[in-house]
Parts: structure tokens; C-alpha cells; sequence
């Protein structure tokens, strides 16, 4: 049976990983081409050369400005960079934060090897082969830590294998209702007459559940939430 990730369906997934770890790969898989946004894309947009270091400040700029109006919107958010060190992460969870959404991490702690070969093999681009050996020493050297930097939800894949067999599933958060079929009833203002609000609600079907004051019927469901 294949391994799931399941992760909130509204949430920033940051992509973790050396070059040549597969990461773009990865993203093109589980996610809408929409939903990905690449730094090297940004670089392009900049400099019209993705491979344009000299960029990557206003490239980050720009990845930083799409994804906050992608989440401002609800829209599942995706950065595809090597985000291999804490500091390269931690505007990315305070984006996170900042739009009330749940900072997700998928990390392809590709081996070496592997990185090294698919860097050869690129006709992109050049990359020194301690390239992707610093940034995987930066990486391992933060894999413990990501919970503590703020991510809820942390997918290490240590191999290809690992990464092709995934399954991601994503989940509707607690207070996503859009399910609900209703109908609903709206009351406001209850102020003082909880208790015979309850009263009422409860005869026949309806009984009041929890200290929540949640009103909890047994045929459909909870359909209203009161507070005094």
C-alpha cells in the first residue's frame, strides 16, 4: 500500500531541497502548474535568465508578493526553491502565519549522488559540484528543527522511490463547512436567553451538545453554534 501525506487543503507547501533533488519534478506531479511558484521562474521574469543570481533578491521579492495574494485569496500556495536553510524558510512561515494558513513542509533529502548526476546532466545550466553538497549539509542540518521553525505538517522523502511512491492527500481545515448542506437558521443577539433558546431548540429531535453551546442534531448534524 502506498505511504499518504495528508495536509490542509489551504495551506503554503514549501518545497525542501538541493539542486537535482527533483523538486520541480515533484511539483509538476501533485500540484496545478498554477499553484507552483518557482524562483528560478521569478529570476526569469526579472532578468530573463533564470540562472541569474544577481536576480535572486527581486526574484524573491516577486515569489513573496504572488504567494501573499494567492493566500489572501484561499488558494493552496506552492514555492518551489532549495529553502535549504532556516533563514531561507522563515519569511515563508511568517507569510503563512500572517494570512491565518498552515505552513507545510516536503523535503527531498535526495542522496548526493543523485543530486550530483542530475546536475551534470543538465544543459540549463552549470552547477560545481559543492553546489548541492553545501546546500545538502544545510539541509540535514536543519531536518530536525522545522517543527520547531513553525510547520505543522513535515513529508521527508529520502530517495526517488520514496518521492515517486507518495500519495498526497489534501484535507477540508476543522472550520471548512462548504460540505454542509444546510439549511440553516441565522439568529443573532441572543444576549442573555441562552439557556431558553437551548430549551426550545431541544424539543424533539435537537439536543445541545458540549460547552460549546453547540446545537447538535442527531439526523443532520451540528447546524448552528451560539454564544451568549
Amino acid at each position: 500500500m502506498r505511504e499518504k501525506f495528508s495536509f490542509p487543503d489551504l495551506s503554503l507547501v514549501v518545497l525542501v531541497g538541493a539542486s537535482g533533488s527533483g523538486k520541480s519534478t515533484f511539483a509538476r506531479k501533485h500540484f496545478l502548474p498554477t499553484e507552483i511558484i518557482s524562483s528560478d521562474y521569478c529570476r526569469a521574469i526579472v532578468s530573463d535568465d533564470e540562472n541569474d543570481l544577481a536576480a535572486t533578491d527581486d526574484a524573491f521579492e516577486i515569489l513573496h508578493f504572488i504567494a501573499a495574494k494567492r493566500l489572501a485569496a484561499g488558494r493552496l500556495t506552492v514555492i518551489d526553491a532549495t529553502s535549504v536553510k532556516p533563514e531561507d524558510r522563515k519569511p515563508l512561515v511568517e507569510l503563512a502565519r500572517q494570512f491565518h494558513c498552515l505552513p507545510v513542509a516536503i523535503v527531498l533529502n535526495t542522496p548526493e549522488r543523485i543530486c550530483q548526476d542530475r546536475n551534470k546532466a543538465r544543459t540549463d545550466r552549470r552547477l560545481g559540484a559543492h553546489v548541492a553538497h553545501r546546500q545538502l549539509q544545510s539541509l540535514r542540518r536543519g531536518l530536525r528543527s522545522l517543527g520547531r521553525e513553525g510547520f505543522r505538517h513535515v513529508l521527508i522523502l529520502d530517495s526517488p522511490e520514496e518521492a515517486d511512491s507518495i500519495v498526497l492527500e489534501r484535507v477540508p481545515l476543522y472550520n471548512n463547512k462548504k460540505t454542509e448542506p444546510g439549511p440553516f437558521d441565522i439568529i443573532g443577539d441572543v444576549h442573555g436567553c441562552f439557556d431558553e433558546l437551548a430549551q426550545l431548540l431541544a424539543i424533539g429531535l435537537l439536543t445541545v451538545r458540549s460547552k460549546r453551546y453547540q446545537v447538535f442534531c442527531p439526523a443532520c448534524g451540528p447546524q448552528g453554534c451560539f454564544s451568549r
